[in-house]
Formats: structure tokens, sequence, C-alpha cells
């Protein structure tokens, strides 16, 4: 049995469910809202790949290492982007979260607080991870602070630790939150969430 097994989430209009294949052309067109592809600091796929994306991450869910969602809006069942619970260590409890892009129409939106709200009361609350992760582009800056606004800790900076799209060499920021931080970083998420509301 795997550590991660199928889930769909759901809150504040957000849906989470395991991403699939029929999610193909919604996640093509979420790429093309804002032609996400060209930014040299994601690994968003352009649209002749978006197949070959979700059959590579439904590869690594097999495998036991990655688990990918389709982000959808509940209203109108438009896919927003997608997200996914990475790096799964069983033996010690622990998951990443990221390979997370949305439209560039709901960045900077409730979309992604709700996602990760989401994400981390599952991992935490149900699957019982002891420490949820997050890795990103040194140069995605907006990347950076969004998990800082999730309450997150700044572990150190992995040097010459991947490619980019472009062939060049990125470093990697490292973040994590602990179990025991996971309350009061709840609590922080909701309050800013609903002082969106208002």
């Amino acid at each position: 049995m795997a550590f991660v097994e199928p889930v769909t989430l759901c809150e504040r209009g957000v849906r989470l469910q395991p991403l699939a294949l029929t999610h193909e052309d919604g996640l093509r067109a979420a790429a093309a809202d804002g032609e996400l592809w060209k930014l040299r600091i994601t690994s968003v796929p352009e649209p002749q790949d978006t197949r070959a994306y979700i059959e590579a991450a439904l590869k690594m869910r097999e495998d036991g290492n990655r688990f990918a969602f389709a982000v959808v809006d509940e209203v109108t069942d438009t896919v927003l982007g997608t997200t996914s619970y990475h790096d799964i260590l069983r033996a010690v409890k622990r998951v990443e979260i990221g390979y997370t892009w949305y439209r560039q129409s709901v960045q900077r939106t409730h979309v992604n607080t709700t996602a990760k709200l989401l994400m981390m009361g599952h991992a935490f609350d149900t699957l019982g991870c002891h420490v949820v992760g997050w890795r990103t582009d040194n140069f995605n800056f907006a990347s950076q602070r969004a998990i800082e606004r999730l309450g997150a800790k700044k572990d150190g900076v992995i040097r010459g630790h991947a490619l980019r799209r472009d062939g060049t060499i990125r470093d990697t920021v490292m973040y994590s939150m602990r179990s025991g931080e996971w309350p009061e970083a709840r609590a922080q998420l909701l309050y800013l969430l609903e002082q969106r509301v208002q």
C-alpha cells in the first residue's frame, strides 16, 4: 500500500483531485494562460508536451515517489493548475510539496493558499507526517515568498543542484515545516484566507 493513497480534497471552491489523463486539455489551457512554459524557473510543459507531463507524473505515482493533483475550480470545473506531494519518504514520514503552478489569472489569489492548506492538513493530520518540505529555484523569488508566507522555515541552499529547462544549473532553496509548527501555521493561513474574503 502506498503512503499517499488517492484522495480528493476540497475547500473554499478549490478541489484537489488525483491528476489523470482526462485533465490534459484543462492543464494545457491552464499553461496557456500566461504562456507559463516560457518561464525559465518553472517546469510547466509546453502545449505539445502536456500528455507526456501527466504520464511522467503517473509513472512517479506508480513508483511511490510523487502524487500529483489537478487543482480545479469547484464551481466551473476549470483546471487551474497542478501541485504534488513528492520525494515521499514513508520511513521518516516526510513529504515535499511542489511541482506547483497555476494559470496566470489565479496567481496571487486564494487558490494557492487554499491548496497548500489542504495539502499540509492532509500530510500532518491524516498521513501523520513529521515534516513537510518545499524546494524552489534560487531565482524564483515569488515562490520563496509564497513558501515563507505558509510558515515554512528556510533550511538552506543546495548549490549546483539541478538543471533548468534552458540548460543552466540552478541552486535550490530548501524549506520545511515540522508537525509541531503546523497548528500555528494553520491558524495563520486561515486568518489570511478570512482577510481575503472580506
